[in-house]
């Protein structure tokens, strides 16, 4: 038996066919993109795209605190170079 949106398909393919072959095929690929599907979205947990939103938060923070890090290092290296030079 075809689906709705299979029967041309079935109609050259021949309804044993379809059957034999495409049936179990068209379930496997259906069973796969599901499992994509619940990976991307998560499904009660977190899925790639919530990690991926996580990860990219926690590298703008990595990355903020490294520039006042190295801002901080490079004020208190100056002001300590000043120091030295000028004596004050």
């Amino acid at each position: 038996m075809c689906a709705e949106g299979d029967q041309p398909a079935c109609r050259s393919l021949g309804e044993g066919t379809y059957d034999r072959v495409c049936r179990g095929q068209f379930s496997s690929i259906h069973t796969k993109l599901d499992r994509l599907d619940e990976a991307l979205r998560g499904n009660g947990k977190p899925g790639i795209q919530l990690r991926l939103a996580r990860l990219e938060t926690s590298e703008a923070v990595r990355s903020r605190l490294l520039w006042i890090i190295a801002g901080a290092t490079t004020t208190l290296a100056a002001s300590a170079l000043w120091k030295l030079v000028i004596g004050g």
